[in-house]
């Protein structure tokens, strides 16, 4: 899958902040869209904004399938993080003022395979992948980023993923249930600039 520059992410966290700045004023930003821009980023592909304020995080919503060109996806999910998320209350302009905005772009995710439960600890590396635990009833997702800023190890990461799904903590141990991972890069505005975030485990 292809990797996007910083210059290319710089252009999408523009497309974001658009998109949040034309829903307060009740304008369709899908409309204005250039053929360029379009043409630029028509790739699909799973992608999560997230929204902080004063270094608290105040929305998070994404796609996790590759379902819309990358764009189209952009705009979905900026507006679906400052308006959308059940966690949190309506992003009010003068927070969004001062808010920085993380873009998380990822590859599709894929079914762990494992001969036994306990496998998981060995093949998942913390910093490296992000985690999704499908139920009948919903499914639970952790970007990369959250194990690293949470100090967890890859059991904790586990136990998290299963209880944002509404499972038990350990319902990874059930060799049935299906854990999916993937890989994502992160882009986030710092001191006035968007650079590519390095995980590492600290």
């Amino acid at each position: 899958m292809k990797k996007y520059s910083v210059e290319e992410a710089k252009e999408l966290i523009a497309l974001a902040r658009k998109a949040i700045e034309d829903f307060y004023i009740d304008k369709d930003t899908e409309a204005e869209i250039s053929d360029e821009i379009k043409e630029k980023y028509k790739e699909k592909r799973g992608v999560f904004v997230s929204i902080y304020v004063d270094g608290e995080l105040q929305g998070c919503i994404g796609f996790a399938y590759a379902v819309f060109p990358l764009w189209k996806a952009v705009i979905k999910a900026a507006v679906g993080a400052a308006f959308e998320d059940p966690r949190f209350p309506p992003l009010l302009k003068e927070d969004y003022r001062k808010s920085r905005i993380e873009l998380t772009i990822l590859t599709e995710p894929e079914p762990i395979e494992i001969e036994e439960p306990e496998d998981y600890l060995k093949k998942i590396k913390i910093g490296k992948h992000g985690l999704m635990v499908k139920d009948a009833f919903g499914s639970g997702l952790l970007l990369p980023q959250v194990a690293v800023d949470e100090g967890w190890n890859v059991e904790e990461f586990l136990n998290y993923t299963c209880m944002k799904a509404g499972l038990d903590a350990d319902c990874w141990r059930n060799k049935r249930r299906n854990v999916y991972w993937f890989e994502a890069q992160v882009f986030s505005e710092e001191d006035g600039k968007v650079v590519e975030k390095r995980l590492e485990v600290k």
